[in-house]
């Protein structure tokens, strides 16, 4: 019996979403420029004509997949996080348990993260780490929070991105532990934590 119409969409829409969902694990570990499209089918288990038949180029894939990575929510709960009047410690604590919770629950937001951080590395050519990591929106957002922390005391001293660069750099690496290991043990709240806060 020939497949519905509808069926068919199904279909098209599940292979859509396994390629995006494969790729982004796959660029998270091989950034853009060491991934090829013979490598990534390879990796999905399709044949490479089956991504041209969703994705012209491996750039419009990418493209894609940062659309999907890069949700607007995420940056604007820590931009509403930075400007809500509590006490930095709070904010530190909220976010934590908010990126803690979902490093364990959501494969996607471990991809995102070890994605944007690969996005970044690239687009640093010398991987210096200087300026365009803290260019991103999430570490300046950060640094609001870290700067008002230190002047309320609860936040260690040092200058407040490379602060937010620590904190983030240790969800990196769970990130990627979370990804491509399958024995790990995930840090606490409290070990997250010790990246800013005084103890």
């Amino acid at each position: 019996m020939p497949k519905s119409p509808e069926r068919c969409q199904e279909i098209r829409e599940e292979m859509r979403r396994k390629i995006l969902h494969e790729s982004m694990l796959y660029f998270a570990r091989n950034g853009f420029s060491g991934t090829k499209i013979s490598d990534l089918a390879k990796h999905i288990g399709i044949g490479q004509g089956t991504i041209y038949v969703y994705f012209k180029s491996k750039e419009e894939l990418f493209q894609e997949i940062y659309k999907m990575i890069n949700r607007d929510s995420d940056i604007k709960q820590i931009k509403l996080l930075a400007t809500l009047p509590m006490p930095a410690k709070k904010k530190i604590h909220k976010l934590t348990e908010e990126v803690m919770k979902q490093l364990e629950n959501d494969e996607s937001f471990a991809g995102m993260i070890a994605l944007n951080t690969q996005m970044l590395l690239e687009e640093d050519g010398d991987y210096s780490s200087n300026d365009t990591t803290y260019q991103s929106e999430l570490y300046k957002h950060m640094a609001k929070i870290i700067e008002q922390g230190q002047r309320e005391g609860s936040v260690v001293p040092g200058n407040p991105m490379k602060l937010a660069d620590y904190y983030w750099g240790v969800v990196y690496l769970y990130s990627l532990k979370k990804l491509f290991t399958t024995k790990y043990e995930m840090i606490s709240c409290e070990d997250l934590e010790r990246t800013l806060l005084r103890q």
